[in-house]
């Protein structure tokens, strides 16, 4: 299959178009604009270098809330509120954090300053979101994605104390399913997730779901 090379018009392939890793297209720009257009096709940008990537893998990952695993270390941590959680207070430091960090098995992130601000525009047009762990009034862990619909888009997260990023995460799932959010898009495949009951559905079931539910 060939790789398509996005000009400045707003378009996407097919995603069954996408080669065997997923990778369906590259360059265009991260407007607000093509950045809603991916979401709602299933597509995410993730890359190192200048050149945007576009991606819709199969198959793809993801977690029902309904399905959400709590250890019970977890849940121990849950009751005694070893943190306060919080939503979309501090947006702009979340994604900063989730740039810096470093992690294991990769020489640099995908964050970069042109995604930061793209996000940033989404979170002041009320589509992008965070959800914060907090230890006596500093900001420990916490998460961002993208809010469409009954589906929440999960893009990365962060941790500078054990367990923070993973209790922004629990508590954030048991909020998004309050409010009627039925599917949350992992991407791709990670341990820490799948421990959390994420699985794999075949990429026509996910897109299924987002023709469905996403506004």
């Amino acid at each position: 299959m060939p790789l398509y090379a996005l000009d400045n018009s707003l378009w996407f392939p097919p995603v069954e178009e996408a080669l065997p890793d997923g990778l369906l297209a590259i360059g265009g720009d991260l407007s607000t604009e093509r950045l809603l257009m991916a979401y709602r096709q299933g597509i995410f940008p993730w890359y190192e270098d200048e050149v945007p990537l576009w991606w819709c893998p199969d198959p793809r990952f993801v977690l029902f809330p309904g399905e959400l695993k709590v250890s019970k270390s977890m849940q121990q941590l849950l009751k005694k509120q070893a943190f306060d959680f919080r939503t979309n207070t501090a947006f702009a430091q979340v994604i900063h954090h989730c740039k810096s960090s470093i992690r294991t098995g990769q020489s640099g992130t995908w964050i970069t300053a042109e995604v930061e601000s793209a996000y940033t525009k989404l979170h002041h047009l009320g589509v992008a979101h965070s959800a914060e762990a907090w230890k006596d009034g500093t900001l420990v862990g916490g998460l961002y994605g993208i809010k469409m619909g009954k589906i929440f888009f999960g893009e990365s997260m962060f941790s500078h104390q054990s367990n923070a990023s993973k209790y922004a995460f629990i508590k954030y799932v048991q909020q998004l399913q309050q409010e009627g959010i039925l599917m949350i898009d992992c991407q791709v495949y990670t341990e820490h997730l799948e421990s959390l009951g994420a699985n794999m559905i075949p990429r026509t079931q996910f897109i299924e779901i987002l023709k469905q539910h996403v506004q």
